[in-house]
């Protein structure tokens, strides 16, 4: 298991760091593209549509992504602003009660499941037109913040965060991924990069406190993400979201943090 683990994401790399590092910034956004419709339609198998309504799904999800392209919309924010109210309603919603997909819920995810991918693949346009630093700071978060809460977690894990949705999240690992991120921030801000971050951006706009707040929801809605994605899981009955990624699961499985936290940051922006 663990080497196909390791060799998925080789793979992975091969793949995506001459296209992040050497590739057009359209190369970057077809990119993106294929996998948000990847992850479309892990979506509608997980909210328990049939194989033929899930490839009508994913149909509109790239209709959506072709029309917002061609029609010069990609760096707009007009997906960017019903995802972002997705998640600061429905996404708490559904941690706080766990609702079973049926009935108007089941509505509201299948509704909901276009706006918030192709707003996650707006985002991912908008954090790369700003640079490659600037996107791969974004991604950080989320990567520092699940990596801090791996080791904070199996170190001092006492406190479950969700027992009810993924019994393995603690609040100590919750805490140190955000004091981890929070350092590498601070160390990055420290090193005087001139590129531009999603660090500088917020010292320079809004100023270090505020700047930590901001920083902090990120890193809490990273928290939501991912255990909003768990609790779909357990719905629908499965382990992993998809079998695309050997080792992995489906892309949902490791992006899920990524979809409210791309969409928000470019909010804050």
């Amino acid at each position: 298991m663990l080497k196909t683990r390791v060799i998925t994401t080789i793979v992975l790399f091969l793949i995506s760091l001459p296209i992040i590092f050497l590739g057009t910034k359209e190369n970057f956004f077809l990119f993106g593209a294929v996998v948000v419709i990847a992850g479309g339609w892990e979506w509608g198998r997980l909210i328990a549509l049939k194989k033929f309504c899930t490839a009508l799904y994913v149909t509109l999800i790239t209709a959506g992504i072709t029309f917002t392209w061609t029609s010069n919309l990609t760096l707009s924010h007009i997906w960017i602003r019903p995802a972002v109210l997705f998640w600061t309603f429905a996404g708490l919603y559904a941690l706080a009660r766990k609702p079973r997909n049926t009935g108007l819920w089941h509505v509201l995810l299948f509704i909901s499941g276009p706006v918030v991918l192709i707003g996650t693949w707006q985002a991912l346009c908008l954090a790369r037109e700003k640079g490659v630093i600037f996107l791969l700071s974004v991604l950080i978060i989320v990567w520092i913040a699940d990596t801090g809460a791996y080791f904070s977690g199996r170190s001092f894990g006492r406190y479950k965060l969700a027992p009810s949705i993924s019994p393995g999240k603690s609040w100590e690992g919750a805490i140190g991924g955000w004091l981890l991120v929070l350092i590498v921030a601070a160390l990055s801000l420290k090193c005087g990069i001139t590129a531009p971050t999603i660090f500088t951006h917020l010292r320079d706009t809004v100023g270090l406190i505020n700047g930590v707040f901001l920083l902090t929801l990120l890193i809490f809605f990273s928290v939501v993400g991912d255990l909003f994605e768990s609790n779909l899981k357990r719905q629908a009955g499965v382990k992993d979201s998809g079998k695309l990624l050997p080792g992995h699961g489906g892309v949902l499985d490791r992006f899920d943090a990524l979809l409210p936290v791309l969409p928000l940051a470019m909010a804050f922006i």
